[in-house]
């Protein structure tokens, strides 16, 4: 069972209600930051707007679409 909680004034209390017994003894595991910082990362493909372009036409060749943007940045 993982418990989310907050450590605060030396205590750690739970985000949640929790259904265990009163003096039972647990473990408490703090991930490092570098845990941390990994469990926040998303691929990009997670994102939605991923593949959004895929079917427009104007944009089959992605690269001379942009330089083509470039050049006509004034319309």
């Amino acid at each position: 069972m993982t418990i989310a909680a907050k450590y605060e004034n030396g205590v750690f209390k739970p985000l949640e209600d929790v259904t265990i017994r009163e003096g039972t003894v647990v473990q408490v595991s703090v991930p490092s930051y570098r845990e941390r910082l990994a469990e926040k990362r998303r691929s990009v493909r997670e994102f939605a707007f991923t593949g959004m372009w895929k079917d427009r036409e104007e944009m089959a060749d992605s690269v001379e679409y942009v330089n083509n943007l470039r050049r006509n940045l004034r319309g």
